[in-house]
C-alpha cells in the first residue's frame, strides 16, 4: 500500500519540475546588480575642544637683584646667609671689618673739636679787631676835630686815619678767617658724616625679599663693586618659563592664558599663566618667546627644561575629524554624505583639537561625511555609508 502512494505522489509533481528548473536557469543567466562602495563615515557632533600650544623652554628667574657692597676696599669680616636661603627685604646678608672705619671716625671726631676751636679762636680775633677798629674811628675823629680848631698838625691826622683803615683791614681778615673757620667746621662734620654712614654700610643688605640664587662672596676677600656681586637675589623668589613658541602660534597667544608646564620626573603637571609675550622673534631660528609665570615652590629649578602645553581656547562646537578635511580653491571643504549620496561642501574651521576640527560653517549637527577627505568618491556618487569607529 505504502509504495503505491509514493509512487502516485511523484506522478502528480512531475509537471512542475521542468518549470522550476527554467526558473533557477534564468535567475543565473541574469546580470546581477553592481555593488555600492563601502565608504567609511562619520557624524557631525557638538564637541568641547580646546585650542592647544605646545611650547618649551628653559625656567628662569623673573627678576634677578645683584648686591654688591657699598663700601669698597674693607675685607669681609661675617658671611650670614648661604645659597638657597629666603631673606627678607632689609635683612643684612654680610658684615665686613669696621676697624679701618672706626680709626677714621676717630680722626673725624678730633677733626670736628679742632674746627670748633678754631672757631672761637676766629670769633674772639673778630671782636679784638672790630673793638680796635672802633677805637681807630674815634680817634680819627678826635684828630679832626682838633685840627679844624688848628690844635692838632697834618701829619697826626695822618697817622689816625691810616691807623684805622689798617684795623678795618684786620676787621676784614677777621671776618674771613671766621668763615674760613666756619667752613672747616661744616667739611669735618661731613666727613663724620660720612664715616658713620660708611659704618652702617659695613652691614650688607638685602634690598629685595626673595631667594640667595648666588653667592660669591668669601670670607677676607676685599669688598670691591667691580666684577662678580657678591650675592644674586631672585625677587620673591618668582620663576617663569621663558617658553619658545614656533612664529605660526605667536598670534593665539595672550597674557593671562593658561598653561601646563611638566619637568622631566615630574609625575603632576604644574599650572602656570602667560605673563607676557615678547614682541619680537629671533630673525635666525624664527621662533617668539613667551613668558609663563608659575607658583613652583621647590619643584622648579632655574635652567630646567620645562614643556608648557598653552591652552589659547577652550569652547563648544560641531566638530569632524581631521582627515575628513579636504582643500580647494573655495577654501577648505567635505564631502557630506545624504540619503547615500555624496555632495563636495564649502566649510569653515575653527580650533583643532587632536584628531578633530571645530566647523565653525558648512555643517549642522547630525549631518554625515565621508571620514576620509582623499577617497575616490566625487560630488553625486552614491556609497554604501559605513560609520567608523569610535573610540
Amino acid at each position: 500500500m505504502r509504495p503505491t502512494l509514493a509512487l502516485a505522489a511523484l506522478l502528480a509533481l512531475a509537471p512542475l519540475l521542468p518549470a522550476r528548473a527554467q526558473e533557477a536557469a534564468a535567475a543565473e543567466s541574469a546580470p546581477a546588480a553592481p555593488a555600492l562602495p563601502a565608504i567609511t563615515v562619520s557624524s557631525v557632533t557638538p564637541q568641547t575642544l580646546t585650542d592647544r600650544i605646545i611650547a618649551s623652554g628653559l625656567i628662569s628667574a623673573v627678576e634677578e637683584v645683584q648686591v654688591a657692597p657699598l663700601v669698597e676696599g674693607q675685607p669681609l669680616d661675617r658671611l650670614l646667609v648661604d645659597v638657597g636661603d629666603m631673606v627678607a627685604e632689609g635683612q643684612v646678608l654680610a658684615v665686613l671689618s669696621k676697624s679701618t672705619l672706626e680709626l677714621q671716625k676717630t680722626e673725624a671726631v678730633a677733626s670736628l673739636a679742632a674746627a670748633r676751636s678754631t672757631i672761637a679762636q676766629a670769633e674772639a680775633q673778630k671782636v679784638e679787631a672790630e673793638a680796635a677798629a672802633a677805637e681807630a674811628a674815634r680817634v680819627v675823629d678826635r684828630t679832626t676835630k682838633l685840627r679844624a680848631s688848628g690844635t692838632a698838625p697834618q701829619a697826626t691826622w695822618d697817622t689816625a686815619n691810616a691807623n684805622a683803615i689798617a684795623a678795618n683791614a684786620r676787621v676784614m681778615v677777621a671776618t674771613q678767617g671766621l668763615e674760613s673757620a666756619r667752613a672747616q667746621l661744616a667739611l669735618a662734620e661731613a666727613r663724620l658724616e660720612n664715616v658713620d654712614l660708611m659704618l652702617n654700610r659695613t652691614e650688607v643688605k638685602s634690598p629685595v625679599a626673595g631667594r640667595i640664587v648666588a653667592r660669591n662672596a668669601k670670607i677676607g676677600a676685599i669688598a670691591t663693586a667691580a666684577g662678580q656681586p657678591m650675592f644674586v637675589i631672585t625677587r620673591d623668589a618668582a620663576l617663569e618659563l621663558r617658553a619658545d613658541v614656533a612664529e605660526i602660534d605667536l598670534l593665539r597667544l595672550a597674557p593671562g592664558q593658561t598653561a601646563h608646564l611638566r619637568a622631566v620626573g615630574m609625575t603632576e603637571a604644574l599650572t602656570g599663566t602667560v605673563r607676557l609675550v615678547e614682541p619680537a622673534i629671533d630673525p635666525v631660528t624664527r621662533l617668539g618667546r613667551a613668558r609663563i609665570s608659575v607658583e613652583a615652590g621647590d619643584t622648579l629649578r632655574t635652567g630646567m627644561f620645562v614643556e608648557a602645553e598653552i591652552i589659547a581656547a577652550e569652547r563648544d562646537g560641531l566638530a569632524v575629524p581631521v582627515t575628513a578635511i579636504g582643500a580647494s580653491p573655495e577654501g577648505s571643504t567635505v564631502m557630506r554624505v545624504k540619503d547615500g549620496v555624496v555632495e563636495r561642501v564649502t566649510v569653515k574651521t575653527g580650533i583643532r583639537d587632536g584628531g578633530l576640527v571645530e566647523i565653525t560653517e558648512g555643517l549642522t549637527a547630525g549631518d554625515t561625511v565621508v571620514t576620509k577627505a582623499g577617497a575616490f568618491v566625487r560630488t553625486g556618487d552614491r556609497i554604501n555609508p559605513v560609520p567608523a569607529a569610535t573610540n
